[in-house]
């Protein structure tokens, strides 16, 4: 006899361990085997590394999108999607919630979760990919929370050095360090009766998680160099670009903090997922810019065709270049695309991908005809993405997976020296 198991989220996880939201006693099913989450706009199987992998029909797969009726195979257990239309009519008609804004089901489908989250106690993990407003849903959570009133401390783990985040975290006692003329309270004392906010928590050290795990667990801290501990009473929200459940299947992270932190998940939907959203939130960022004027027609509709793989903050920028830089309001070209030349070079970048099927030439050989294409893309290419990255050469040698000596090469080859606008 099956088992029906039913989920209201954007995210059903599948595995042995007792902190799935389905728990398989097959023993041929990993702990954190397979999870079904919502993205793109539809719902995908993505297997979690596991021992014996997860077939979807009769091919094993990675991930793969889900279709109604899909049979997935995970060791000797057979599981049946089926995607009903409860959650579609119970969608709130709210388009927006605290600072969040949207209309589009992926929204509001979150718009449905966070208020009773808030209200909660429960530790809180927020994934989605950078730029989508994860720090946002963070501080929207605890101005709806009990906590309101109390701090709300936010700590980047992957911007502050290893050797420091032990103590910026749980504070130090003044004999600690050498030249410290009083002892520190870190986040989790200044947090007292309010939120913690840990950014970016896949970047944690791995010698660093058990601490963190004492804390939670313990409701209490004890500061370098002290012995005995500091009670806390604080809330812990935290957020993650990676896939956290894969890094703990590899050992890279570990399982219990991992638990400890995903009482309640919530995915924040990248820009591909809301496109719909795209002209409202235009609207939105134009009118707190200009004190409630309505953004002209041209530039709704150029940003509602462009892609934004920098998400809500990437749009949010080029919105207020828009407004900085237009008078009257600047065409796509001139507010999205920074320029990467002088004012003063007459001749502008290419605005397209040069055309590598050209006329034949007889007289050209092969080799010579390919080394010329291949010039003309490059020197596009490196254009396009210095201006997308505002000349940032470490920025685009990540973007392009590129190594910056390299790419710092292609630059001096195809841009003259008086165009360079480089950030380094």
């Amino acid at each position: 006899m099956g088992v029906v198991v039913r989920s209201c989220g954007l995210e059903l996880s599948a595995g042995s361990a007792p902190s799935n939201h389905m728990v398989l006693s097959d023993p041929l099913v990993s702990r954190r085997h397979l999870t079904i989450r919502w993205s793109d706009g539809c719902f995908w199987a993505v297997d979690m590394g596991s021992l014996n992998g997860t077939m979807v029909g009769d091919r094993y797969i990675r991930s793969a999108m889900l279709r109604d009726g899909a049979k997935l195979k995970l060791g000797d257990t057979t599981l049946v999607f089926e995607q009903t239309d409860e959650a579609a009519r119970d969608l709130p008609p709210a388009e927006k919630w605290g600072p969040l804004r949207g209309s589009s089901a992926a929204m509001r489908r979150l718009f449905a979760l966070v208020p009773r989250v808030a209200r909660s106690e429960a530790s809180v993990l927020l994934e989605g990919e950078t730029g989508t407003g994860k720090s946002v849903l963070a501080r929207a959570i605890h101005d709806a929370s009990p906590r309101a009133a109390g701090p709300f401390v936010t700590i980047d783990c992957s911007m502050v050095p290893p050797h420091q985040l032990e103590g910026i975290l749980f504070g130090h006692s003044r004999v600690a360090f050498m030249g410290a003329r009083a002892a520190g309270a870190g986040a989790f004392e200044q947090a007292q009766g309010g939120t913690v906010f840990l950014d970016k928590i896949d970047a944690l050290p791995l010698d660093l998680q058990p601490r963190i795990v004492r804390a939670i667990r313990l409701r209490e801290v004890r500061r370098i160099g002290e012995l005995e501990p500091t009670p806390i009473d604080v809330r812990i929200l935290a957020a993650t670009q990676r896939d956290l459940q894969q890094l703990v299947n590899v050992h890279a992270y570990r399982g219990d903090l991992f638990d400890l932190l995903r009482v309640v998940t919530l995915n924040m939907p990248s820009l591909r997922e809301r496109r719909g959203d795209i002209p409202a939130l235009i609207a939105h960022f134009y009118g707190e810019l200009t004190g409630g004027a309505e953004p002209p027609d041209e530039l709704v509709c150029a940003f509602a065709k462009m892609e934004w793989p920098g998400n809500v903050r990437e749009l949010k920028n080029a919105v207020e270049r828009s407004v900085l830089i237009a008078d009257p309001p600047a065409r796509q070209e001139d507010v999205y695309e920074t320029e990467v030349v002088d004012t003063c070079e007459t001749s502008a970048p290419d605005p397209a991908p040069p055309r590598i099927i050209e006329p034949f030439d007889p007289g050209v050989t092969f080799r010579s005809a390919k080394a010329d294409a291949i010039e003309r893309w490059e020197r596009w290419y490196i254009r396009e993405l210095l201006r997308h990255t505002d000349g940032n050469l470490s920025h685009a040698a990540r973007l392009a997976q590129s190594d910056r000596s390299y790419l710092r090469k292609l630059v001096q080859r195809h841009i003259p020296e008086r165009e360079r606008m480089m950030q380094e």
